[in-house]
């Protein structure tokens, strides 16, 4: 072999990529955190956050300390959240890959959108899975609202079951509104205070990573996100005879919370 041939180069290992989107303070960080928490010990696992403008959700996780603080990195979209998971999740790709290839092997990347409505998805192109995160806080009725992230999201977790009793909600009742919105698709009820739910949780991540692991998930396609406009519209609906338009896909159109 001649001395200067150069090493061959080794592609690193492909990990579990699962999505973990949701409205805004519905629990994405401190749900990644939790997961962390009772894997961290058997896997190996990075995360990528995603905020508009800063890295407040890299930094929380990284003071909680559920990971070695270099494992965790944020991604700034400038743009709506959804744009960075769904229509060009070109940063997003790029640092998960960076990532996978400081940490190699890692066997799972968690990456967390930023606060959404309940239309957000992630690219099958980003994750390999994605779970959609409700809270009890947001009312009840909100599980059976539907669209997309609830309906097709690979899991949809109820947070924070534990304050039910403190906003009048029922968690039985909500989870089964929940079952029948995604036609029996897995629901969890969590709280990170109780240890049954978090089990469940655990246990969930680690069916995906297995089936990932030999071949046999094969990432979803949850839909275009579907239509909503700006609140304005709805007071003057006739001034607009098309909804905001997003220049990649037309269903996307976005609320701005405000």
């Amino acid at each position: 072999m001649p001395e200067n041939t150069a090493p061959i180069s080794v592609a690193p290992q492909r990990s579990l990529r699962l999505g973990v989107a949701g409205p805004v303070g519905t629990g994405k960080s401190s749900l990644i955190a939790t997961i962390c928490r009772a894997l961290a010990g058997e896997i190996r696992i990075g995360v990528i956050t995603n905020d508009i403008y800063t890295d407040e959700d890299a930094r929380f996780l990284r003071s909680a300390g559920v990971l070695e603080p270099e494992r965790i990195r944020a991604v700034e979209t400038g743009a709506c959240p959804h744009t960075a998971i769904r229509d060009d999740v070109t940063a997003n790709l790029a640092a998960v890959e960076e990532l996978e290839a400081d940490f190699d092997p890692l066997d799972l990347v968690l990456v967390e959108s930023g606060g959404d409505n309940l239309t957000a998805t992630f690219s099958p192109a980003l994750v390999d899975a994605q779970i959609f995160v409700l809270d009890v806080a947001g009312g009840g009725d909100v599980a059976r609202k539907g669209g997309p992230g609830i309906g097709r999201a690979d899991l949809l977790v109820v947070n924070k079951v534990d304050l039910a009793p403190h906003v009048g909600v029922d968690v039985e009742l909500m989870l089964a509104d929940a079952a029948e919105a995604r036609e029996g698709g897995p629901v969890l009820g969590v709280s990170r205070h109780q240890e049954d739910t978090v089990a469940a949780l655990r246990g969930w991540v680690l069916e995906i990573l297995a089936a990932h692991t030999a071949g046999t998930h094969a990432p979803q396609d949850p839909g275009p996100m579907a239509p909503h406009f700006h609140a304005e519209d709805e007071d003057h609906p006739h001034e607009h005879d098309h909804p905001h338009d997003h220049p990649h896909e037309h269903e996307h159109e976005h609320v701005h919370a405000g």
